[in-house]
């Protein structure tokens, strides 16, 4: 896509308008945000008053269980109000920066609610992010105050995050969250300790600056994205209205860390938004999750499709009382339809295939969608994100041809944080979001994902979309994970390289056969491959794509050709070492 600079302000109807200061500046414009008001999208209310609203409403309704137990939405709110007085205590102010780093719990959800009430702004990212990140992380984002576990495995967060103060001029303190003391840090149980009568709501602005998005990182480093108390709530929770059965209770588990984008459901969406009940587990282990379901009955459960495969492939699957599931909410990487059809007839459930990126674009097949879509994002729905596809120029894309998805409605969030560059690349006057995803409308209007602009693969001038590989490689059934990464190559520019975890050795020939039986062009087969035990997930629980490019080039991308294994009947050309196909900017 071209690059378009999006300015500091944007225009309506000829009306330069502007919203926000500083590096929370709303590129949405106050116009368009009003309107959504006005159709009755916005609530218009801060995150705190709608969640006090529900505690008022059903203080005994269960909020968050967790490895501690079970939090009512009175006990939430509690210790929402002592902590909200702690942290006033230690400065935070409206419109400062706590970066909050916890494992999945109650806890965690306090503190997004504490944080709320008092004006500042959030920003979670989950335990397994390391010095580099929390480093980049408080420090463009300004962070007055952290709050992180005294350790995840063999690594101290926070005494590592207080050793890294000198590096962050703005953070003034460390919370230490934990059993073990960290020293120079303070205890959480003296923030605790405040006296919840001295609480004061600071009644926000609905439209401003609630909570930072961390990307995963996934690709590259860490995109952060500013969304306002109204996109979380009247953006996000709509989608989870969205999936609820009308009077039936709303309990979802959780799998994902909450400091992630998809975590971004909870405490704003689900507890605030829905008056629902969270399920959360420290960190994602499929027996424990099974447990789980089996005590905590929940009606949702919320994850990405690998850690479903691992829930049906664990043994205890078949002791587990599944009934109480309504439906597996997935998202963050590619549904394959074989996945989706075991997830009901295992879980004798809906499978919601959902859409979404930090940066503001989502879409979602619902429960009354046939079997058949599963595979499918859905119909947008311009309540939630309004979807369009465009060309290079930006103009649309003919109905069933591929396109760049870009998106504008009540969840786009305010813009990106200490980077005008990205602004400048993704965001477009009005508002709109680019996604740098590619997609296609089907005559139904649903949706369907092709890949990433920046991932489609260009070997000698053609493109090859890893999405399209990934997805019929996952229909084997000895491959339990699959992803296809560039290595670059002094011929071609970039071969395709497919990273397998499966339950029996694969030779590339066979991959390829494989793959060609189903009727994927010769230029599209993979030209290496890599099997491993397991692929490597970061720390939002998505596939380290970084990672798997490193493995493949140190493994092949010194050699300048390709000698793919000499196993009849797949020839050299039909592995795709001849040119093939044409040049062009989508693929397929």
């Amino acid at each position: 896509m071209t690059s378009i600079a999006a300015p500091a302000h944007q225009y309506v109807g000829g009306v330069a308008t502007v919203t926000g200061t500083g590096p929370f500046t709303d590129l949405v414009p106050a116009e368009t945000r009003q309107a959504w008001s006005q159709r009755g999208w916005y609530a218009d209310e801060d995150l705190y008053a709608l969640f006090a609203r529900q505690a008022a409403r059903t203080p005994d309704r269960d909020a968050v269980i967790d490895e501690h137990g079970t939090t009512s939405y009175a006990e939430l709110d509690r210790t929402v109000r002592r902590l909200a007085v702690g942290l006033g205590a230690l400065g935070v102010r409206p419109g400062d920066v706590v970066g909050v780093q916890l494992p999945n719990r109650a806890l965690s959800c306090a503190i997004d609610l504490a944080v709320a009430s008092l004006g500042a702004i959030a920003m979670p990212y989950p335990v397994g992010r390391g010095d580099r990140d929390i480093r980049n992380l408080l420090g463009r984002a300004g962070a007055v105050l952290a709050i992180a576990a005294t350790a995840h495995g063999d690594y101290p967060c926070a005494r590592r995050t207080l050793e890294l103060a000198d590096q962050l001029p703005a953070l003034r303190s460390v919370i230490a969250v934990g059993r073990h003391p960290a020293p120079g840090c303070i205890p959480l149980s003296l923030v605790l300790a405040a006296d919840p009568g001295e609480f004061r709501h600071q009644w926000p602005d609905p439209n401003g600056a609630a909570r930072i998005l961390v990307s995963s990182g996934s690709e590259a480093e860490p995109k952060m994205v500013a969304y306002s108390h109204n996109a979380l709530a009247g953006g996000r929770g709509r989608i989870l209205a969205d999936l609820r059965e009308p009077g039936a209770e709303f309990r979802a588990l959780f799998l994902v860390p909450l400091g992630t984008a998809f975590g971004s459901y909870g405490t704003a969406a689900t507890l605030a938004a829905n008056g629902g009940t969270m399920l959360l587990l420290p960190r994602f282990d499929p027996s424990s999750a099974l447990r789980l379901i089996d005590r905590g009955r929940p009606s949702h459960v919320l994850g990405v499709p690998t850690m479903l495969r691992k829930i049906l492939d664990h043994p205890a699957v078949a002791e587990t009382d599944l009934g109480s599931v309504r439906a597996a909410v997935l998202g963050g990487s590619t549904l394959d339809a074989i996945m989706a059809a075991r997830i009901r007839a295992t879980m004798q459930c809906a499978v919601i295939n959902l859409y979404g990126s930090a940066d503001g674009v989502s879409s979602h097949t619902r429960l009354d969608d046939p079997p058949e879509r599963d595979t499918s994002s859905g119909r947008p729905d311009h309540s939630i994100c309004q979807l369009r596809l465009v060309d290079d120029e930006l103009g649309p894309v003919p109905a069933g041809q591929v396109g760049e998805i870009v998106g504008l409605g009540p969840m786009t969030p305010m813009g990106y944080v200490d980077a005008p560059e990205l602004d400048a690349r993704y965001r477009l006057p009005g508002g709109w979001v680019c996604s740098g995803d590619l997609g296609r409308l089907d005559a139904d209007g649903y949706l369907h994902i092709v890949g990433r602009r920046k991932d489609v693969i260009i070997r000698g001038g053609a493109n090859v979309s890893p999405a399209e590989v990934e997805a019929l490689l996952l229909t084997h059934p000895a491959i339990i994970d699959a992803a296809c990464v560039a290595v670059p190559d002094p011929t071609y520019g970039e071969r395709m390289c497919c990273c397998i975890a499966g339950t029996e050795p694969l030779t590339l020939a066979k991959l390829c056969r494989y793959l060609s039986e189903r009727g994927l062009e010769p230029r599209k087969l993979p030209e290496h491959h890599l099997l491993l035990p397991a692929l490597p997930v970061n720390a939002a629980g998505k596939i380290d794509r970084r990672t798997l490019q490193q493995l493949a080039a140190q493994q092949f991308a010194a050699r300048a050709a390709v000698a793919v294994e000499a196993e009849p009947p797949v020839s050299r050309a039909r592995c795709g070492d001849g040119p093939g196909g044409s040049a062009g900017r989508h693929p397929g």
